[in-house]
Parts: structure tokens; sequence; C-alpha cells
């Protein structure tokens, strides 16, 4: 899962970025509102973690204009991502105005960590309440996105944070093709963006994983001239 810091104090937006990758998410950090909004139109977002207080556009005024109905035809992918909201202000009238500008949640610094990886966590559930947040999967695969534990038919696959990110990405997308562009954009931050080739040694591994385990050889589709999707039920 994707998810954009929105954050002008470079060692709190190292922080939340540190903690986040931790747990395995792909993070982007911007440090003022116009270079969010930079990112969030030619990328798609999980989650928004977006403070206040924050140069050339403040973090109420992004807020509305995610939320407005009017402005750019690209927008529409993103104008539903959950936004969770942090400000140093504590006042009930300034938490007001942020919900009422369209974040969902809202927290004060400082903040303990733990705290707010919680909220983190809920709020991705919430907005991907399609699907289970502690297992899911396509057939025999199943996988656990709270504990990064991935079975097949019962047995364990050892996988790497960005085969488990691929897979997961995979699984999310059922049978729609992935091109090689389109998941590097998915799984690897703008700061760290790789090769394709280096998208195709990541399915060979994961087909390797998977048939050794006992899936089938095409378990993840080629489709020849497109991407990658995973094989019909």
């Amino acid at each position: 899962m994707r998810i954009l810091v929105v954050e002008d104090d470079v060692q709190l937006a190292e922080m939340l970025m540190e903690a986040l990758i931790d747990r395995q998410y792909v993070v982007d950090v911007a440090q003022d509102g116009e270079q969010a909004w930079d990112c969030i139109k030619v990328l798609e977002y999980d989650l928004l973690v977006l403070d206040i207080t924050l140069p050339k556009l403040d973090g109420v005024s992004f807020c509305q204009r995610l939320r407005s109905p009017i402005g750019e035809r690209s927008m529409s992918r993103n104008r539903t991502i959950p936004v969770l909201m942090l400000t140093a202000r504590d006042t009930l009238g300034d938490k007001i105005t942020g919900l009422d500008a369209g974040a969902d949640d809202y927290m004060v610094k400082p903040f303990e960590m733990s705290e707010l990886m919680a909220r983190v966590r809920a709020l991705l559930r919430r907005n991907n309440a399609t699907t289970s947040f502690l297992d899911f999967g396509w057939g025999n695969l199943r996988l656990n996105p709270s504990t990064y534990e991935v079975t097949y038919a019962g047995q364990s696959l050892h996988l790497t944070p960005k085969e488990f990110a691929l897979l997961e990405l995979m699984v999310s997308s059922g049978r729609r093709v992935l091109s090689r562009a389109g998941i590097i954009e998915r799984i690897w931050s703008l700061d760290d963006p790789p090769s394709e080739e280096t998208v195709k040694s990541h399915i060979k591994s994961l087909r390797y994983k998977l048939k050794d385990v006992g899936a089938a050889d095409d378990f993840i589709e080629t489709v020849h001239g497109l991407g990658y999707r995973l094989k019909q039920l």
C-alpha cells in the first residue's frame, strides 16, 4: 500500500517515513502542499498523512481542494483517499475545521508513533472494506497483511518485502492486467524507482517459490505486450 506523507518538518517526515517503511508500506514524502498536489495528480495513494501548517498550500486548503468535485479529471481516483491530519493545534475548533475540510482522522502533535500506526491501519481497513484486511487470497493462496505471512495450500512461503508487496498487489487486482510500469508506480517510492527488468526478476522469483509449494507454472500469467495477472480460478 502506498502512503503520501506531507510534512515540512524534515526530521518528523523522516521519522514517519522510516516507521511506515518498517511496516512494509511504500512511502513518498512532500514538504509543501503544492508538491503533494503534484504527487497525487500522477500517482494513486491508499492514505495521506497531512500536516496542517504547510508552505504554499496549507493542509486545510489542500483537503478542501482534494474533496472538491470540481478540478482535474485525473484526480477522480484520489478524491476518496483517507486523510489523517496532523497538527500542533489542539483546540476543538481546529479539530472541527480539519474534519469539516474532509479529513478522516485528526492527531495532535506530539503523538505516540504506536497510536499513529494504529490509526493508519484503521483508515486503511476502512478504505479496503471490500476485502479482508487480515486474511485474503486467490484460490489456495492466502496472505495476511498484518503479519506478512503467506501460505499456499497450507504451506508457508518465505518472501522478501518487495515480493510480498507485489503478490499483495496482484491478489488485490485479481484478473486486472498490471504493466511493469504500473507495478513500479504502486510498490516503489518516487525516490527509488527500479528498472522494469527488476520487476521481471521479482515475478520470476515469485513463480519459482509458488511452484515449489505446488502452484501451477502459470499461477502468475504473462499477458504478452501488456503485463501480468493471476490465473483464472
